[in-house]
């Protein structure tokens, strides 16, 4: 069912403790139990099964349930012992979990959308199970009643959802790119802002509500780091994925970020350091540098008898350049481009050798990677995806072990 993997780290680098292996089609959830050594996942082969570590130091299952349709999404609140599982057909099943993990009692369905299920949190304080589906909506219902509070429409299916315990604020990512901040009421929310700057799907979101940042992931291989609190509208990116961004975790104590790609990428970004924001793309009819005109001005080609040329953009101070001007290439990691980009001859020759140092370190994690979840206290983290197998990490080598005190996975 499962190997266990026993190596000591010997550089810095996420260590391989355990595989999971067992399900018949891709786990699309996986959750470390806290303060226990058990695993929580659910798949597409219709199934949620409880994981416990035993004697032999191998993972077996100790609950196995099976579901009427496939399961797309999962949250789990430890002190109540609550599990929540979406389905492909848009339904969500609750249930609660024995105190010795070996049984599990089904509670109630909840009819919270006409689609797949994207993504769930549990509200303990408010009593409500929050949803996103592939029905372009997000839903909110009652877990004492079973009743639906509220929904609220978008024009894209509703990929994924962070939420704001304090203030009840939802943070909603979806397929045309955009994020949607809403104030949940009991039976009605308003959309405070809109978020755009993803060229792709938002696939994950994080929320950090200590700092109030808002980190989103997506299918442009990039990250973007949102200020939420600082109301300055302030945005970073991070490139360095390459593939599309899966899941995101933000490490409050140490200021870094942990994400994850479709093609196994781990990456952690340090983001305890003073970072630029990238500027906007500049538009104009001709070159900034050399003002030879662009294909589309034609009236400058005929004064000048030129043929135009294609614009591209310095991805360091955003002007509009013609390919000539923007033949070098460099990384900046201090604007979040972690490999090279584009840039113009005058900012190339800004940048210094330590400039280009970089600000994150990336892994392997040798399979693809659809879900991944943390264990902060103890520097674990767990990742599933569309090859059936779940992996258990120590992350501590990576990330330090200020985040495990006191503890030792090995």
């Amino acid at each position: 069912m499962a190997a266990e993997i026993h190596a000591r780290p010997q550089s810095s680098r996420p260590v391989l403790l355990s595989k999971i292996e067992g399900h018949q089609d891709a786990v699309t959830a996986a959750l470390l139990i806290p303060k226990e050594d058990g695993v929580i996942t659910a798949s597409e082969d219709r199934t949620i099964r409880v994981w416990l570590k035993r004697d032999s130091g191998q993972y077996w299952p100790s609950i196995y349930h099976t579901m009427a349709s496939p399961c797309s999404a999962m949250a789990y609140h430890h002190d109540s012992r609550q599990i929540f599982v979406g389905q492909d057909n848009g339904a969500v099943m609750e249930f609660h979990v024995s105190e010795d993990f070996n049984k599990m009692n089904f509670i109630k369905t909840y009819p919270a959308h006409q689609n797949r299920v994207s993504a769930i949190i549990f509200s303990l304080a408010t009593e409500w199970v929050i949803s996103t589906g592939h029905d372009k909506c997000v839903s909110w219902m009652c877990t004492r009643s079973g009743n639906m509070l509220g929904r609220h429409f978008f024009t894209s299916w509703a990929s994924c959802l962070q939420y704001d315990f304090d203030t009840q604020y939802a943070f909603v990512g979806d397929y045309s790119g955009q994020i949607t901040l809403l104030k949940l009421e009991q039976n009605t929310c308003s959309v405070i802002t809109t978020l755009k700057g993803h060229e792709g799907s938002v696939t994950c979101l994080w929320w950090d509500p200590i700092q109030r940042l808002l980190f989103s992931g997506a299918s442009d291989n990039s990250i973007i780091m949102w200020d939420i609190g600082g109301r300055k509208g302030r945005t970073l990116l991070l490139q360095g994925h390459h593939d599309k961004v899966q899941s995101l975790c933000y490490l409050q104590l140490t200021r870094q970020l942990v994400s994850c790609s479709s093609d196994g990428g781990i990456a952690v970004w340090n983001m305890d350091v003073s970072r630029e924001e990238a500027p906007q793309w500049l538009e104009s009819d001709s070159c900034q540098k050399c003002e030879q005109p662009f294909f589309w001005n034609i009236k400058q080609m005929w004064d000048t008898k030129t043929l135009g040329l294609r614009q591209h953009h310095c991805r360091k101070c955003g002007q509009a350049v013609c390919g000539k001007c923007s033949s070098k290439r460099s990384s900046y990691p201090i604007m979040g481009f972690e490999f090279q980009v584009r840039v113009c001859d005058s900012c190339y020759d800004s940048i210094k050798d330590e400039d280009r140092t970089s600000l994150a370190t990336f892994h392997e994690g040798k399979h693809n990677i659809s879900h991944m979840s943390m264990d902060v206290a103890r520097g674990l983290m767990v990742t599933c995806g569309t090859d059936r197998i779940v992996k258990i990490w120590d992350m501590t080598p990576v990330v330090g072990c200020s985040l495990a005190t006191g503890f030792s996975p090995h």
